[in-house]
């Protein structure tokens, strides 16, 4: 199942929306490489691309919060520490157990639904706080 881009995800942002817009591209890239049972490689590929895409992303989202003050900072900057620990442990797994069912799994839940979850719950309210900085 690919993740998919709706409205109700849109930050009112335009390059935090790109950049999530590219996560999500990413992500499908490598449940794609699992579900083809591509060769171990590729599929290192695509998940090292997708971490690496995710720390830029985190780097640029935490220098909005810091440039407008944002007053979740610390607390979102652990979210983001939180999920980089977890995406690194699975790309270790990955890396010795190769791709599999459980994986395409854990991958959907620990990557996909975060993000969903993650850029709903709280990427909207860093979005909210530069609306209303620029605007006051």
């Amino acid at each position: 199942m690919d993740y998919e881009w709706f409205s109700d995800l849109e930050t009112g942002y335009q390059d935090i929306d790109e950049q999530h817009k590219q996560l999500f591209a990413s992500l499908n890239a490598l449940l794609q490489a699992c579900q083809r049972g591509q060769h171990r490689l590729e599929f290192e590929k695509a998940l090292d691309f997708l971490i690496d895409y995710t720390i830029k992303h985190f780097a640029d989202e935490e220098a909005l919060q810091r440039k407008y003050k944002y007053p979740g900072y610390e607390r979102h900057k652990q979210l983001h520490v939180t999920f980089t620990e977890a995406v690194s442990e699975l790309s270790e797994r990955a890396a010795r157990d190769g791709p599999s069912i459980g994986l395409i799994a854990e991958v959907h839940s620990a990557i996909g639904d975060w993000l969903v979850s993650h850029i709903k719950k709280e990427d909207v309210k860093i979005a909210r706080h530069i609306q209303e900085k620029k605007a006051g």
